[in-house]
């Protein structure tokens, strides 16, 4: 087993830091909802789905 695991360390540092990317990403698109936040950074006023997004 540990004899896998050494063959695969470089596979498994690289799996291990891409899921903790991603799980940050996640954690802080939460909050960002949570605290009212949008994801998008342009106006509305240019956006062809802007009706769908917030609610007037």
């Amino acid at each position: 087993m540990f004899h896998a695991i050494a063959e695969n360390a470089g596979t498994i540092v690289v799996t291990l830091v891409l899921v903790g990317i991603v799980a940050a990403i996640l954690v802080k698109m939460r909050k960002d909802k949570k605290q009212g936040k949008s994801s998008c950074g342009c106006s509305c006023g240019s956006c062809p789905m802007s009706g769908a997004c917030h609610k007037q």
